[in-house]
């Protein structure tokens, strides 16, 4: 066995551990759990950091456990939140918790006979029987009032600085968050809860309750909250959240997040979102400063990233996708582009519409230009510009014989016009 400890010191993904933590994992193979929120159908790149800390666990030997809080989804976690969120049905947390799994999948070994097979469980599963005075008698009364309350998560929450309060629901979270650990140490011998630090509070009464009642020992490891250099945070971009469901957040979108990552910042990601090992990355590290033009880290961290979450065709169709707007690209090759990738590569570019009649016996460039759509200011300017060889219809030059038919359709209804090399006009046809 890799001792894991060791692996994510040097990757920047250690915050604390509990004494003997390293000691424990050494000596034999230990299961350790990271939970995950249900609330949506897809995680988001925020949830990498524990799902990478779950496949560098699997990968040195130990046994991941992935637990999809559908019992704790239903109260909602107070740690770093301001107000209390909405909660979700049953049958909306099983959905959720399916689409999970897929992505999980993509990191994961859940289906192999090795014996350190990952699994994937939800808390629903085991409180849902539990009634509240059960709870109450057999668990409430092994953690005091006092212990709970100086919790960050929960003063925080109750200061005078808060304006909304917390409610009981969000007060006995942790309760719920420690029974989790308390029950995988009975029924799956799990040792290790894993998260990001601000959830050292919930996982420490985990241990407290495997102390108290398990009569065991329980360990905790967290991970550095991730932040980007410039003080914005991780994970969003300008439209939300950067999902890990293409139909969220398209491959390309995805790829462009990590293109677009800072210098300083590129080369702490490298280390915590990919498994490429010290010599790789120190290698890249070096070559990246030599010419930090070439964007090599940002390259590579786009490639390994892209390729883990979406598969190697779509990260090929993302780079295709990059390089439409300033490489030497074709009609063809933006015909190959589905209609939302198509979208996000010419996000805010400028756009008209024209009904299919317009089409159907072909546009001519004055209508297309002008006339229907304003691209260009009158018709003397589209003649000047077809005869400066300046227009392009999907990406080839065009003159002023040139008419716009449904086989110029991208996607069944966009035609990309241009004027010059930037200057970029959508035309939609309905």
């Amino acid at each position: 066995m890799k001792n894991f400890i060791e692996e994510l010191r040097w990757r920047g993904m250690m915050h604390d551990a509990m004494p003997g933590t390293e000691e424990h994992l050494l000596e034999e193979m230990r299961s350790a759990y990271v939970g995950f929120d249900p609330t949506a159908d897809s995680l988001h790149i925020g949830n990498l950091v524990p799902i990478m800390l779950l496949a560098h666990y699997q990968r040195c030997g130990h046994k991941p456990i992935a637990l999809v809080g559908g019992a704790t989804g239903m109260i909602g976690d107070p740690s770093g939140k301001s107000a209390e969120r909405n909660l979700l049905d049953e049958k909306t947390l099983r959905h959720n918790q399916e689409c999970v799994k897929a992505q999980l999948g993509h990191f994961l070994d859940f289906t192999s006979d090795a014996e350190n097979a990952a699994i994937l469980v939800n808390n629903y599963d085991w409180m849902k029987d539990i009634s509240f005075l059960e709870f109450i008698r057999d668990v409430g009364k092994h953690i005091t009032v006092n212990y709970m309350m100086a919790k960050d998560s929960v003063k925080n929450r109750i200061g005078a600085a808060s304006k909304e309060g917390m409610s009981f629901t969000e007060f006995t979270y942790q309760m719920v968050q420690g029974y989790d650990f308390l029950h995988l140490f009975r029924e799956n011998a799990t040792t290790i809860q894993m998260g990001g630090s601000d959830q050292w509070g919930n996982i420490t009464t985990g241990t407290e309750l495997i102390r108290r009642i398990g009569n065991g020992k329980g360990y905790a490891i967290t991970c550095p909250l991730i932040t980007k250099s410039d003080g914005s945070k991780f994970g969003k971009s300008e439209g939300g959240n950067v999902w890990l469901d293409a139909k969220r957040t398209s491959p390309y979108k995805f790829y462009q997040y990590w293109l677009n990552t800072s210098d300083e910042d590129a080369e702490k990601y490298i280390k915590i979102f990919t498994f490429l090992d010290k010599e790789t990355i120190n290698t890249l590290v070096a070559k990246h400063n030599e010419a930090p033009h070439a964007r090599i880290l940002q390259k590579r961290l786009g490639e390994e990233v892209t390729v883990l979450v979406h598969g190697k065709e779509e990260y090929d169709k993302a780079i295709m996708a990059s390089s439409i707007l300033f490489g030497k690209s074709t009609a063809s090759d933006l015909k190959s582009l589905d209609e939302q990738t198509f979208l996000d590569v010419f996000d805010g570019v400028p756009q008209a519409t024209v009904s299919t009649a317009d089409i159907a016996d072909g546009l001519d460039m004055i209508g297309a230009l002008s006339a229907k759509t304003n691209f260009l200011k009158s018709n003397g300017d589209v003649k000047r510009a077809l005869k400066e060889n300046a227009i392009s219809v999907n990406k080839e030059k065009v003159n002023d014989s040139f008419t716009i038919t449904n086989n110029d359709l991208i996607a069944g209804k966009y035609v990309l016009l241009q004027r010059g090399k930037k200057n970029y006009f959508l035309l939609r046809v309905e």
